[in-house]
């Protein structure tokens, strides 16, 4: 039996774009590139990737003019929201609304007051939104020596004074985050921020580092807090290919239950009785179904005994023998195959159960 759809805290809604964040949206997911943005070829090719691999808003980075100005050639090209990443320089923001980005997102611990107003009055006028995003690694001074450090406390305070100065201002089109490379200091400033407003928040760890240690660490900082229900859009950082934070990122509303996109691959740890390569079968099942947007369950099971009634739940799958194996659905043997057509037949099969549904059922909450 799966649990429960979990029931996610109202937040008011805004647009990136064309798509929505908070109320009653999907969780959405957001990558970031690694490219030189200034490259607009690269940057691109890579946003590209990143579109055909399921996410749904895209950031770059904005360190100087060239890269605002690229702006304007790197929106005709792609076919999902951009946002501008700005830090330090609000002159940067101001050209980067200005050269088409549907969003902007600023630092306040390293953007002076009066400069924010200056990119509120811009943003107003262009109906954009803006992510405040407080970092642990660069709170206002004042607020790091009265609390002794980047505590959760302190995060939420840099917040709660930078929403002060949007209402003041009367803009509303805003989004939260307040990262940090510390799971646990990110949860607690999230549920607290969550009790305090209903804006929008955008939940992530920053600074997560390579594939396996940012997949545990956002697996548990991201998985608990849409686990109590907070959160609106996400974002896995993981040194590396930016793609691969696309796969985890779905990976984590899978397992909740709270988005179905893209197949749910299960697979057994193996053990004596397997007498099949399951590593390199599920390896090469991942690859080829790298992209797909529909969701199904996919059993890999290594015991021709067991397998099947342990994946009953599964759509379909193959459990292996030596040179063979039995292919599947709903627990129920479908025929025998050859072990050198494990990949072949699995994918076919898969293709064709998405080609012959009327629609993707669970590609929403």
């Amino acid at each position: 039996m799966e649990s429960e759809i979990i029931r996610r805290k109202k937040t008011r809604p805004i647009y990136v774009g064309p798509v929505k964040i908070g109320g009653d949206a999907p969780v959405v997911v957001q990558s970031m590139t690694c490219t030189d943005t200034r490259d607009v070829v690269a940057t691109v090719e890579q946003i590209k990737r990143l579109e055909n691999a399921g996410c749904e808003i895209v950031r770059v980075a904005v360190p100087d003019r060239e890269a605002a100005m690229a702006l304007v050639d790197i929106k005709k090209q792609i076919g999902i929201p951009l946002i501008a990443d700005i830090h330090f320089n609000h002159l940067l923001a101001i050209e980067a609304i200005q050269n088409g980005a549907d969003g902007i997102r600023i630092n306040p611990g390293n953007t002076g007051k009066d400069k924010i107003k200056e990119i509120i009055s811009v943003a107003k006028e262009r109906d954009i939104a803006v992510r405040i995003g407080i970092n642990a690694g660069s709170l206002e001074k004042d607020i790091l020596s009265g609390y002794g450090g980047p505590t959760a406390p302190a995060l939420v305070e840099s917040a709660l004074r930078s929403i002060e100065l949007f209402k003041d201002m009367g803009f509303h089109s805003i989004k939260l985050s307040l990262k940090s490379s510390d799971v646990a200091t990110m949860i607690e400033a999230h549920r607290t921020i969550s009790e305090k407003t209903d804006y929008p928040l955008h939940i992530g760890v920053t600074e997560a580092g390579s594939l396996v240690n940012s997949a545990i660490k956002s697996s548990i900082g991201i998985g608990i807090l849409l686990y109590d229900g907070i959160g609106d859009t996400i974002r896995v950082s993981i040194t590396g290919d930016p793609v691969s934070e696309v796969g985890v990122a779905y990976g984590i509303l899978r397992a909740l239950n709270i988005r179905r996109v893209g197949p749910d691959i299960i697979s057994c740890p193996t053990c004596g009785r397997c007498e099949i390569d399951l590593f390199k079968l599920s390896e090469e099942v991942e690859k080829r179904l790298a992209g797909m947007k529909e969701y199904l369950k996919i059993a890999l099971m290594g015991c021709v005994v067991n397998g099947p009634g342990e994946a009953a739940e599964a759509d379909i799958g193959i459990a292996g023998g030596r040179n063979m194996g039995l292919l599947f659905k709903k627990g129920e043997v479908v025929r025998k195959i050859k072990e050198e057509e494990f990949v072949d037949v699995l994918v076919d099969e898969v293709k064709n159960m998405v080609s012959n549904r009327p629609n993707n059922p669970g590609m929403e909450e």
